[in-house]
């Protein structure tokens, strides 16, 4: 197998401080150097579109749900801060993607769901992104993919559990 660089970057860390228990570090630096290659190469397919991740995924939040949600509401389902979705849904709305409704009871209250131009476009790009997310792993096969999901299955849970509560 072809050394990555997080074991060149532990091989160092060990030349500088013998003993030291880098184990963590091959376990995070390997998730954080993926989730950035991952992030570039996913974003690929969105920019063609014109559209960046933040904004594909409050497009897919609103259909995944199947109803209209509340900034908060998409804010705490895409791991947002209320001021980013406030901005992206300016941009959303401006493109005809997203409509947003007052509530009637509380003229704050903003209830958003897509158009049937944000319908028609998150449908048409889910599959083509889902292919191009399964052309990038294509090197793993089936079962090793299932095991790896399933292994960050269990990390996302226990790092929700600790982590969770510490989240604004």
């Amino acid at each position: 197998m072809t050394e990555d660089i997080v074991a060149r970057v532990l091989r160092q860390w060990q030349q500088v401080h013998p003993g030291l228990d880098t184990a963590p570090m091959a376990v995070i630096g390997r998730l954080n150097r993926c989730a950035a290659l991952l992030q570039q190469a996913t974003d690929a397919p969105l920019v063609r579109e014109g559209l960046t991740r933040a904004e594909f995924d409050i497009l897919g939040t609103l259909r995944r749900t199947g109803r209209e949600l509340t900034p908060g509401q998409i804010a705490r389902e895409t791991f947002a801060s209320g001021a980013a979705v406030t901005k992206r849904l300016r941009v959303l709305e401006a493109r005809g993607l997203v409509a947003r409704r007052a509530d009637e009871r509380d003229r704050r209250v903003a209830h958003l769901s897509l158009t049937d131009d944000g319908r028609e476009l998150i449908d048409r790009l889910i599959p083509h992104q889902l292919g191009y997310e399964s052309a990038l792993l294509e090197g793993l096969g089936e079962g090793r993919r299932a095991d790896l999901a399933e292994t960050l299955a269990e990390l996302l849970v226990l790092l929700e559990g600790r982590l969770g509560g510490l989240q604004p």
